[in-house]
């Protein structure tokens, strides 16, 4: 169904985007990619999942999570591909992305959104729930799950390619 949502979706829409979300950043992604490359099991089904490139903050007492804004996007270009094979329906961060991972996303049916960036806090009060999924010696780089409500969302890449950035 998200799937079916997401391809429908066009370039520069605004989205208030309410499910889950797993983050991953630079190492949690290398780590990945090497488990793929090597023909291991992954510790989470990629399949139809959107990965939010972001390493919360310590979580505050009585707060679900730390400040969670996204990070730069084009640091986890080199990672795209082999995620997207195994299924991975978007992506979430900030900034621009090559070529190569506009022609991905078109080929995959995939999408790129666009999280504010610089509203860490705003945007942790949107996280529900946050549960650890793997890779706990990374730290705030670490894969977790993430239940969000109303997270807002710009569509940076749509399904067909077309980029925010194409005209800039």
């Amino acid at each position: 169904m998200k799937n079916i949502i997401f391809r429908k979706l066009k370039v520069g829409q605004v989205v208030m985007f309410s499910g889950v979300v797993y983050t991953a950043r630079d190492q949690a992604h290398k780590r990945l990619v090497e488990l793929i490359r090597r023909g291991k099991k992954l510790p989470l089904d990629l399949r139809g999942q959107i990965i939010y490139y972001c390493g919360p903050t310590a979580t505050p007492k009585g707060k679900e999570i730390g400040s969670c804004g996204p990070t730069t996007s084009s640091r986890m270009d080199l990672f795209v591909e082999p995620l997207l094979k195994q299924g991975l329906l978007g992506m979430i961060g900030k900034g621009r992305r090559n070529k190569l991972v506009r022609e991905l996303i078109k080929k995959h049916k995939g999408i790129y959104f666009l999280a504010p960036a610089g509203c860490g806090a705003f945007l942790a009060k949107k996280v529900k729930s946050k549960k650890l999924v793997a890779f706990s010696d990374l730290g705030p780089e670490a894969i977790y799950s993430l239940e969000v409500k109303d997270f807002p969302l710009i569509v940076a890449i749509d399904s067909k390619g077309k980029s925010l950035y194409q005209d800039y």
